[in-house]
């Protein structure tokens, strides 16, 4: 990575509604995503601590599997992974990194297993359209990986590390200092696993050539150089590599590296009557494929991105705020190999406007407009209205409609042979609606939703032998997101309940068939209980039968399935805490990808001091 000749600068301005009055006097906490506060009042947004994350600490689609609303499919344990929001693809999935987006600008999608699982403070899942403020992509939903620091709170740390089946070692280091003006907070861990289980009772499967391992660094820091302003900065580093599993001996095995850098720094200022964020950040994904392990590199390619936007956020009174971003990126790329993609560039620029009106009584609601200038395309106006209505103390309803697009990514473009340079951004129209219940201890979320994607891209067959992409598709998709949580504490007895059911139509309108890879019916469920030292969680999650290809052939469906996991951990001296989990307890055979089964049931142990 040339770091030192593309690492810029960015600016942008942090906008803090006065609703969020008690962040302001509070003042100990810096959040890099201003707008994710702002973004949970008028959507439901699920929130993973560092604790909810060490439950599946195998990797990032374990986490999302048991934890969240997402589909995720994955080619064996470890290896590649995408997710799937409410019946839309991976490219309709928005990853993002402290506010900025970083799904690729080869593929146009995250790979959930190359992205690090430690070294976050937290992460939520968003479930919904977010073009407006997260960009390309955010159609079905959005996955935030999110830091924050804090300030007064002297120097501290903590270690993890784990031993688990198939020859898994995860290491995590994390340390931090701040005093009242300055704050410094640095993580690194380190993960490898052999990897290589068996599954005799569907078709004999080996998990071969299936070993990887990755390294993931963090660095973040944040200095009061005056009573309302503040500079922040965070980086962060990651160097993965897997090995892809083969069927049989005779196969060449394979593998694929990948580095991706990532630095964002900010200069917030403060007032009563404004906000202002101005920000500056550079990222950049290197990438190598070997069609041979131990043989040079066959393909592969290299993206920069720099990127500069501006946050404003101006409070007309208590209630009323104007919020204006813009947003310029300059993204570059360089095939390497046998894509055929030469040296490549676009600008992309956008404008935002979104008007809030916020209080704690009866109703509040948020408009929002967007155009985008994308180098080469027509790009649409795009919108969004969120408002939400508090009935009653025990009832809330929140409304949410938006305009959201996709613009083709490098390999749609260029790909040689069969990259289409005439293709169209992908837009939908969606709405959804909250209706939230509570009920003592007890709140339920029931959450209908409707999406329209129009021109959406799809890479086919040509009559020339090679596949292209091509805005055919016109998909609807439907359903019902529910989410059920619970908390109780009874001396020093706490439980804590935290479940949810997604039921997803959609449809290729063209044949009226249910999309690929999209089941009708998940169930996820976690179950916590502390008392005193001791935490025994357990976990779940159904899966109803999923196509596996465009003419709902059930013969070739993955079969619906159920898996559950359970660990126990005790704490001593407040510092010390040992823990053992069983995965699959019942040894469920079962797949989230055709051909690559997921493990049976496997163990681990792990050890945290704190400091």
């Amino acid at each position: 990575m040339d770091i030192k000749r593309s690492l810029v600068f960015a600016f942008a301005v942090c906008n803090l509604s006065l609703y969020f009055g008690q962040e302001k006097m509070i003042d100990t906490v810096y959040i890099f995503d201003n707008q994710m506060n702002k973004v949970k009042l008028f959507h439901k947004v699920n929130t993973l601590t560092s604790a909810d994350i060490q439950k599946n600490s195998s990797n990032l689609s374990e986490v999302l599997r048991f934890q969240s609303p997402v589909y995720i499919k994955e080619n064996g344990r470890g290896a590649v992974s995408s997710p799937s929001f409410r019946g839309t693809t991976a490219q309709q999935t928005a990853f993002v990194w402290n506010g900025i987006n970083i799904n690729s600008q080869f593929l146009g999608q995250g790979d959930v297993n190359n992205i690090a699982l430690f070294g976050y403070d937290q992460m939520e899942v968003k479930s919904g359209g977010g073009s407006v403020i997260y960009g390309s992509g955010a159609i079905g939903g959005s996955i935030h990986l999110n830091n924050d620091l804090n300030f007064n709170q002297g120097f501290k740390g903590t270690f993890n590390s784990e031993i688990a089946s198939f020859g898994t070692f995860n290491n995590f280091l994390k340390a931090s200092y701040s005093n009242e003006k300055f704050s410094f907070k640095a993580s690194g861990s380190h993960s490898i696993s052999q990897n290589e289980y068996e599954v005799p009772e569907s078709r004999n499967y080996i998990n071969r050539n299936g070993k990887y391992y990755n390294t993931n660094f963090n660095f973040a820091a944040a200095y009061k150089i005056a009573p309302f302003h503040q500079i922040s900065w965070i980086s962060e580093t990651f160097d993965g590599n897997q090995h892809y599993p083969v069927f049989f001996e005779s196969q060449t095995p394979t593998r694929y590296e990948t580095q991706n850098f990532r630095s964002l720094l900010s200069w917030d200022w403060k007032t009563s009557k404004f906000n202002n964020i101005l920000r500056a950040a550079y990222t950049e994904e290197n990438f190598q494929y070997f069609a041979n392990l131990d043989q040079p590199r066959t393909s592969g390619g290299l993206g920069k991105n720099y990127i500069v936007k501006n946050d404003f956020n101006y409070f007309i009174n208590p209630k009323w705020n104007v919020n204006i971003i813009g947003e310029f990126q300059q993204n570059q790329g360089k095939g390497i190999g046998t894509s055929g993609i030469t040296d490549i560039s676009r600008n992309v620029a956008s404008v935002a406007g979104l008007l809030r009106y916020v209080t704690s009584s009866t109703i509040s609601f948020e408009a929002g407009i967007k155009k985008d200038f994308v180098e080469g395309f027509d790009s649409p106006v795009l919108y969004s209205f969120s408002g939400k209505w508090k009935a009653a103390n025990w009832y809330q309803v929140n409304l949410n409609v938006s305009k959201n697009f996709r613009f083709p990514s490098f390999n749609d473009l260029y790909w040689q042979p069969g990259g289409n340079p005439d293709l169209r951004p992908e837009t939908s129209i969606q709405t959804d609606m909250d209706h939230e219940f509570k009920l003592g201890d007890f709140q339920l979320t029931l959450s209908p939703y409707y999406i329209r994607i129009k021109d959406m891209l799809r890479w086919m067959s040509t009559p020339m032998g090679y596949w292209s992409p091509f805005n055919t598709n016109q998909v609807e998709s439907y359903g019902l997101e529910s989410q059920l949580t619970y908390q109780k504490q009874i001396n020093q007895h706490h439980i804590k309940l935290n479940a949810g059911y997604i039921f997803t139509k959609s449809k290729d309108l063209e044949i009226n068939k249910q999309l690929m890879y999209v089941p009708l019916h998940k169930i996820f469920g976690n179950l916590d209980y502390n008392y005193r030292f001791i935490r025994i969680y357990a976990q779940g999650m159904f899966n109803g039968l999923t196509y596996t290809d465009s003419n709902e052939k059930k013969s070739d469906a993955l079969q619906s399935y159920f898996v559950m996991n359970a660990g126990i951990s005790g704490t001593i001296l407040k510092k010390y805490t040992m823990g053992f989990k069983v995965n699959n307890i019942f040894d469920e055979i079962y797949e989230t990808m055709a051909y690559y089964p997921m493990p049976k049931r496997n163990y681990s142990i792990n050890f945290n001091i704190n400091f």
